[in-house]
């Protein structure tokens, strides 16, 4: 399993990025990402933090550590100048928080953030073909979401993406280490939205792909992911 969107006590998580990790290779991960919720008041203080832990466990652990972050619930004129942000302090993985129907997310959020080149898009709710159609553009991945909360709009989601041919990841939003799924687990959920065994083989690809992108940036190579 490759999980490229958790959260930690650097935000709403439960545990501390170490334990998380710990708890994840446990279960069978091959890599996951750290991305703790962000808006300007907290960004400069979580991303060094969470870079300078994944530094360390990278250095003693098999598990790919990847450094990330979640823009959450922001002025939509903050996105792109919060994602460039991101990205030039370490993190690796920039995730945006979608507009999941199960919160207020500001209207326009999914459009921004695709227009922002971040990674992945987080638990878009009902989005729209022509958002869909920019995010295959700009090479953003959209998140299927294995977490309660935010996967009542995943079969609209595959159902609108499908035949554009986005590229679809599979991510727990882990707030604790009972949301972090294992491989076959993960398939079962990919498959109960009606994606077909070659469809979550790609899904598990794109997640595969980001976090060797991420290696690549990070400057190691894992051999759990070759």
């Amino acid at each position: 399993m490759i999980d490229l969107h958790t959260h930690t006590l650097f935000s709403d998580g439960e545990l501390l990025p170490s334990e998380l990790v710990r708890r994840a290779e446990v279960k069978g991960y091959r890599a996951i990402a750290i991305t703790d919720h962000a808006d300007s008041s907290n960004i400069d203080f979580i991303i060094p933090r969470i870079v300078n832990v994944c530094e360390t466990l990278n250095k003693y652990w098999q598990i790919l550590v990847i450094p990330g972050v979640e823009i959450t619930h922001v002025p939509l004129q903050e996105i792109p100048r919060l994602v460039r942000f991101a990205r030039k302090n370490g993190a690796k993985i920039v995730v945006v928080h979608g507009e999941t129907i199960s919160e207020p997310v500001i209207p326009g959020t999914n459009r921004v953030a695709i227009q922002a080149s971040c990674d992945i898009l987080a638990h878009p709710g009902m989005i729209s073909r022509e958002d869909l159609m920019l995010a295959k553009a700009r090479g953003v991945c959209i998140e299927l979401s294995a977490r309660k909360s935010h996967s009542a709009a995943n079969r609209h989601i595959v159902k609108l993406a499908r035949p554009i041919g986005v590229k679809f990841v599979l991510d727990t939003d882990a707030h604790s280490d009972e949301n972090l799924v294992s491989n076959s687990q993960a398939f079962r959920i990919l498959k109960n939205m009606g994606l077909k065994e070659g469809e979550i083989t790609l899904v598990f690809k794109n997640s595969e792909d980001l976090a060797r992108k991420s290696a690549k940036k990070l400057g190691i190579k894992k051999p759990i992911l070759y």
